[in-house]
């Protein structure tokens, strides 16, 4: 399903609530006027002495260390050219998101509205106390090189332009492993560049100290071959200006090993690839349209090894890869500095990761089995929970080795725990379902179509990739509603259960569901009567394979939507009953909630089959389960009915799964509290184990939980997902925003490729 953009949804979703993409949190207690007497005035004076006496206290005393600004003029963005300051805001906002979430790195974006290259470099020179690096974005060539070289003489923070480095040091690492997967050398290949601005220029030069003769190297900017014959070119491009007598780059490429491509779509045929040496790379990074189109390169070529810009196929060259970890890695050794020593070990790092063993998380976010070092697999996947840990320390000990750090590591096992324990391992798992949804779509019922956050979601589920919608209600009143507010439904179908033309479609519906209720309350005019509603006849849909998941709920009652579903659908054959349950996405990681919307008083048997079926949902999400059953008592320390039936449960619940990571009942903060658990508690299952999971003794603690966490806490949530039925069915609740639908459309979609749903 080709992705679309929605103008309006992205006017909507830059402007609605809170204009723009980031906000400044404090990160201290500012509840009383003593905390904002530390705050401010008058303890505030205090840090500002002892900055005073040693400036280096700024960076003990303030955000400085863990600040970087993403600077633009506007004068090159994206594929946009120069639009200037204000229009380019959006994206140095989008680039402060990429950075708070892949490294926990704190930004402020800054427009400076003059193309003076002195006046840049003055401005930017005179912020020099407020961060910790500067990162120097969407500038046009050839000015961006020199403010670049001015800023790095002349500041003794790190500076990296992105634009250039960033291509350069993800396409450096795919080279490296390209050739060794073909096993050439890297100082004997030719390699052919079409595009010679920015970013080429500091993929030559990178490539150039990883190994590769400028002798063996040809370019091509808009005018043609970058010769020794050609006059007006800068001191960088006649570094690189070729000898040879080749004037096309058709002529070029006969022969060559590598391709780069910088430059504009299209301009690359299969015959150009077929004239290449044997085993050819072939990078085509211009975006949206590479120069050579993946499928028609492949099909051209079959032994040919090739990276694209494009996230829908294998081997994206994405600076997302980069200049999170190397800021990271830079900022927490305080180095003055990113040197090419620094971009280098990013590189290898960067290498060295595509050949590990990649770890199931991944797998789960872009639909594969087994991805392993190949061809199809020359870098790591952007959604790789293992950068941060991997690339940032590499570039600080390349810091440390060249001598620009200030504040060296000096545990590297302790370094690495604090990495991960940053953004949590898992916490990437929202973005990793709707990934894994995209490679797989499946259709949708949405049982509410005649309500206009359903509409909205079922529009942005189709112009994502993630589902195939298929609406219930009265078509015209949804092509209506859809017609008032902007919502394209192009091929999108619409069923309206009620009528007459689904009146042999009810009728068959109404036979199966007979069969199924006939001796459970339903007779036969009965069965084919309440497929009029639309719960029943979506149901139905799921059940027949028709469609894979239905969602619903938004405008009724839990029991009535959930009532259709165990009629129609029923539970899964491995298990006993339905449950409901939460995801709570915190910063330590994903949090699983459960019961939180069915089972209102369940016996110990039934706790510990809610416990059961949590577990295996979580599985699905490629995590291992650690469960806390909470309760009001610790470990027997309250001999009440209620605290021993949650104890029950977790016997029952051992003894069928002895494996599993479970123990209580326990008091919900005794399960966070590691140092507390470990002195009074040390026989605890869950010592030295991240709590995951959270199964609660009854429907009215599970509920109050998961709202509070939610409403108070201000965590984002999915749910209610609703465990234990045969195929996927889930319940919005009241008030859901679009995002939440679309949430749970992304784990509706999962679940039906888990449970095979054709």
């Amino acid at each position: 399903m080709a992705r679309k953009q929605n103008k309006q949804d992205a006017l909507d979703y830059h402007a609605l609530g809170r204009p723009g993409k980031i906000e400044v949190i404090p990160t201290k207690n500012t509840k009383t006027q003593w905390d904002l007497s530390l705050a401010y005035s008058p303890g505030v004076a205090e840090p500002c002495k002892e900055i005073h006496k040693d400036v280096e206290n700024v960076y003990k005393y303030t955000a400085k260390g863990n600040l970087v600004a993403v600077i633009s003029n506007g004068t090159a963005v994206l594929g946009l050219g120069d639009i200037g300051p204000e229009a380019g805001k959006p994206v140095m906002e989008g680039k402060a998101v990429l950075f708070k979430i892949f490294a926990d790195i704190d930004v402020f974006d800054i427009e400076l509205n003059t193309k003076n290259v002195d006046e840049f470099v003055n401005v930017v020179k005179a912020m020099e106390p407020t961060f910790g690096g500067i990162n120097l974005e969407d500038i046009k060539s050839p000015e961006c090189f020199e403010i670049e070289d001015r800023l790095k003489k002349e500041l003794k923070i790190p500076i990296m332009h992105d634009d250039q480095h960033g291509t350069a040091i993800i396409s450096s690492a795919a080279l490296l492993n390209a050739i060794d997967l073909v096993k050439k050398d890297i100082t004997k290949v030719r390699i052919v560049f079409n595009g010679a601005g920015a970013a080429a220029m500091a993929c030559v030069k990178l490539y150039v100290a990883l190994g590769a003769k400028k002798e063996n190297i040809v370019m091509f900017d808009k005018d043609g071959v970058i010769n020794t014959t050609r006059a007006g070119l800068s001191e960088l491009h006649s570094q690189f200006a070729t000898s040879t007598k080749v004037s096309t780059l058709a002529e070029a490429l006969v022969g060559a090993d590598v391709f780069v491509g910088l430059s504009v779509g299209n301009v690359v045929t299969p015959a150009m690839i077929q004239s290449m040496a044997a085993n050819p790379v072939v990078f085509a990074m211009a975006n949206p349209d590479p120069e050579i189109a993946y499928d028609v390169a492949i099909a051209s070529r079959p032994d040919v090894i090739m990276a694209t810009g494009r996230s829908d196929h294998p081997n994206q060259v994405n600076n997302v890869l980069g200049f999170p970890y190397i800021f990271r890695g830079a900022l927490d050794v305080r180095a003055t500095q990113i040197n090419e020593e620094m971009k280098l070990a990013a590189v290898k790092a960067l290498a060295e990761l595509a050949k590990e063993p990649v770890p199931d998380i991944v797998n789960l976010a872009y639909n594969e089995k087994n991805i392993y070092f190949g061809p199809r697999y020359i870098i790591p996947k952007p959604l790789d929970p293992r950068l941060l840990s991997h690339v940032a320390p590499a570039v600080a000990k390349a810091a440390i080795e060249s001598g620009v750090a200030q504040q060296p590591v000096t545990n590297w096992e302790e370094y690495t725990n604090v990495l991960n324990k940053r953004l949590g391992l898992d916490n990437q798992l929202f973005r990793v379902i709707g990934t894994k949804a995209r490679q797989d779509p499946r259709k949708v019922v949405f049982a509410e179509a005649d309500n206009l956050k359903v509409l909205k979601a079922s529009q942005v589920v189709r112009d994502e990739g993630i589902a195939y919608p298929i609406l219930l209600g009265n078509e015209q009143r949804i092509r209506n509603l859809a017609a008032e507010n902007g919502i394209e439904l192009e091929d999108t179908v619409i069923i309206d259960p009620k009528s007459d033309e689904m009146t042999e479609k009810r009728h068959q519906f109404g036979e199966l569901f007979f069969k199924k209720r006939q001796r459970k309350g339903f007779n036969l005019y009965e069965a084919k009567k309440v497929m009029r509603e639309r719960n029943y006849f979506g149901c139905m849909l799921v059940e027949t394979g028709e469609a894979d998941a239905l969602i619903s709920g938004l405008t009724r009652n839990y029991p009535d939507t959930i009532r259709p579903a165990l009629h129609v659908i029923g539970t899964a054959p491995n298990a006993k009953r339905v449950a409901g349950m939460y995801i709570i996405n915190t910063k330590r990681g994903p949090l699983f909630l459960a019961d939180t919307t069915v089972n209102f008083n369940p016996t110990a048997e039934e706790l510990a089959e809610i416990t059961l079926l949590v577990a295996e949902e979580v599985k699905q999400f490629n995590i291992t389960p650690r469960i806390a059953m909470v309760s009001y008592s610790n470990f027997g320390s309250s001999p009440t009915p209620e605290a021993q039936l949650v104890a029950r449960a977790r016997e029952i619940v051992k003894m069928r799964e002895p494996s599993l990571i479970v123990d209580g009942e326990i008091q919900a903060a005794m399960a966070f509290n590691k140092e507390i658990l470990k002195d009074n508690y040390p026989f605890s299952e869950l010592i030295d184990q991240e709590v995951n999971t959270l199964i609660f003794p009854n429907l009215t603690a599970g509920n109050v939980a998961y709202n509070l966490l939610q409403e108070v806490a201000g965590f984002d949530a999915i749910g209610p997902i609703l465990l234990g039925i045969k195929k996927p069915v889930h319940i919005l609740q009241l008030g859901s925003t679009v995002r939440q639908i679309v949430n749970m459309v992304n784990i509706a979609v999962v679940e039906a490729q888990h449970k095979c749903c054709k």
